[in-house]
């Protein structure tokens, strides 16, 4: 079994900071970090190939120093990783990305067949959760997303069944491999990297691919070319200027300190029961 894992270095998204004059991002400074969610699908797969045999592959698209991030997966149990990076990278999309890392996976793919592709739900940076859907959709493999459970594999038939989270419940869902699947955070504990496996990748000799290595076709699809996205503005959240308001309640009825609470939450916005009883009625 062969699974490839796509993940990405990000900045510590706890101390990010806007320019206040032009409203970019500023990234000097912020540690660079692997993107949380992706650990989740980084744990998930380390637990098939403990189960099944097999191996990891982890790949990345970012600049040199994502290098220290894929080590990172390396520490934890991955067989193997690539870093697709190239000047031509720069400034790419989510469009852009996608298109990149899937022509990448299919070079990996033909050393060894994938049978599975899995990516975080989202990144902390972008936090668009499109790039695992773009790749299932430019390599036509099925796509589960959202996934919190995989309840069953069958490599003999060449299938998965899966435990996916939906609006009011759960869904269960049954489909072919090869599949690309996007996991759900808290899904599982990331296990601790040994002091073995730090120094193995420690010395890990990460494969760089260039445009040409990770077979990039079409230029023009790749970097700030291929990206179609326009992003008009960057900001902060505005500080809040008020305190939380403490409300204390002498009542020894729990419903009637609820009543009070609500009728004082009706006082401070008139409007709100209107629209809450609007909201029923059309429901």
């Amino acid at each position: 079994m062969h699974i490839v894992v796509c993940i990405k270095q990000v900045p510590d998204s706890a101390q990010i900071r806007v320019h206040p004059v032009t409203n970019t991002i500023m990234r000097q400074g912020v540690p660079a970090i692997v993107n949380p969610y992706d650990l989740f699908s980084l744990e998930e797969a380390l637990r098939l190939k403990d189960r099944f045999g097999g191996r990891v592959t982890i790949i990345s698209m970012g600049p040199p120093q994502a290098e220290d991030a894929l080590r990172k997966c390396i520490s934890y149990g991955a067989d193997d990783a690539v870093l697709v990076t190239d000047r031509s990278f720069a400034g790419a999309d989510t469009l852009a990305t996608s298109y990149a890392l899937s022509a990448a996976i299919r070079q990996i793919a033909k050393e060894r067949t994938v049978d599975m592709i899995f990516t975080g739900k989202q990144t902390i940076d972008g936090d668009t959760a499109q790039v695992g859907p773009g790749i299932a959709t430019r390599m036509g493999v099925q796509l589960l997303t959202y996934v919190s459970k995989i309840v069953e594999i069958d490599l003999g038939r060449r299938t998965i069944v899966v435990e996916r989270r939906a609006e009011g419940g759960v869904q269960v869902l049954k489909t072919k491999l090869p599949c690309l699947v996007t996991m759900l955070e808290n899904t599982n504990e990331l296990r601790f990297a040994t002091l073995p496996r730090l120094i193995h990748a420690a010395g890990f000799p990460v494969r760089k691919w260039n445009r040409e290595q990770a077979g990039i076709e079409d230029v023009n699809k790749i970097g700030l070319k291929g990206s179609h996205t326009m992003v008009s503005k960057v900001f902060g959240p505005t500080p809040r200027g008020e305190n939380a308001e403490i409300i204390e309640f002498h009542e020894s009825s729990l419903y009637e300190a609820a009543v009070q609470l609500v009728h004082k939450i009706f006082a401070r916005h008139p409007t709100l029961e209107a629209d809450l009883l609007l909201m029923k009625r059309d429901a």
